[in-house]
């Protein structure tokens, strides 16, 4: 039996949340994310891809993003590409918004909902099903 690991990140304006366990990990972004955290919040999830290879970004709690927040997602991927994790985001709406402007090819990862993914461990996450 797997055990799931918690993390947990304050900044002045938002607050970071992780839990992961062998195979997959959920991080959880709530408040602002803007110049003033978006450097630490890729970092945060730069030392969760050390410990799984499946992430889902919930950012439904993100009531603002900045340009610095896009390119932390930016970040984001490529630091999750170099790890070979595989990763999604559920948006909320302002970030939604903020993709639909720069990033209007649709690069970055993104999925509808937590719930929709299927599980691999109990109370852990597949985000990407792997090839047969």
């Amino acid at each position: 039996m797997s055990s799931v690991n918690h993390s947990r990140l304050r900044t002045g304006t938002a607050e970071f949340s992780a839990h992961w366990g062998s195979a997959a990990g959920v991080i959880t972004a709530q408040g602002e994310l803007d110049a003033a955290n978006a450097d630490e919040f890729a970092d945060y999830v730069q030392r969760c891809t050390k410990h799984c290879k499946r992430l889902v970004l919930d950012l439904r709690g993100v009531d603002f993003i900045g340009t610095a927040g896009f390119s932390a997602l930016h970040r984001i991927n490529v630091v999750c590409s170099a790890a070979n994790a595989h990763w999604a985001m559920v948006p909320s709406r302002e970030v939604s918004r903020l993709l639909r402007v720069c990033d209007p090819d649709g690069a970055l990862p993104i999925t509808d909902s937590i719930n929709d993914t299927a599980e691999t461990e109990p109370g852990l996450l597949q985000l990407i099903p792997e090839p047969c």
